[in-house]
């Protein structure tokens, strides 16, 4: 009799046991990998960033432009020649070139020349010094450019030697370089000797 009784209480038990695992299969008893990919996934930072904004392009600074200057013409000039010292039958004076415009100008070379008797050519001839030789110069509104003459007053070959050697100018009429536009101004200084002859350079800044 108490065999059977101890018989039936482990198989009590058996069948209790077996019913609680049963039923902690059927309620999901241990934690879905699901819910843990799905937590992992809700506490992990983002990796999407936010693109920097990109910077605008800064344009270079402005370059100042240097004025523009153009070449030194009749219109733009006045023209007149200074005396200097003279000396053992020569003379030496500047002939003087004044930008009365209202911009800069240019000069590179030489000048040409003419000298007048009341209003006509008489005879005149020019020779070029290489001192100084020619370099463009820039003359500002109201400044000058000069040129060195020089001519000698002694009577050569068949010239007169008891009055004037050649016809006296009472004027004189200078070109710019490259220009063709004649400027006219008082001569006061006499025959030019030997064949109307003078020496010229370049002109140079004042």
């Amino acid at each position: 009799m108490s065999r059977r009784l101890i018989a039936c209480g482990f198989l009590g038990l058996a069948l209790l046991v077996s019913a609680c695992g049963a039923k902690q299969a059927a309620t999901g008893g241990t934690p879905s990998t699901s819910k843990q990919a799905a937590s992992s996934s809700s506490s992990a930072p983002s990796s999407t960033s936010t693109p920097a904004p990109s910077s605008l392009a800064t344009p270079p600074p402005a370059v100042a432009q240097a004025p523009q200057t153009t070449k030194c013409v009749g219109d733009s000039l006045s023209a007149k020649v200074d005396m200097e010292d003279a000396g053992a039958g020569q003379r030496h004076a500047k002939l003087v070139f004044t930008n009365i415009g209202a911009a800069p100008c240019t000069l590179t070379g030489y000048s040409g020349f003419q000298l007048l008797a009341n209003g006509a050519n008489i005879t005149t001839s020019t020779k070029r010094d290489l001192d100084p030789g020619p370099t463009t110069i820039t003359v500002a509104p109201g400044a000058t450019a000069v040129a060195n003459l020089g001519w000698t007053v002694v009577p050569s070959g068949d010239e007169s030697v008891t009055g004037p050697c050649e016809p006296e100018a009472n004027a004189a009429a200078a070109i710019a370089p490259d220009d063709t536009k004649q400027i006219e101004f008082p001569w006061t200084f006499g025959p030019v000797c030997g064949a109307g002859e003078i020496t010229m350079s370049a002109f140079y800044a004042a």
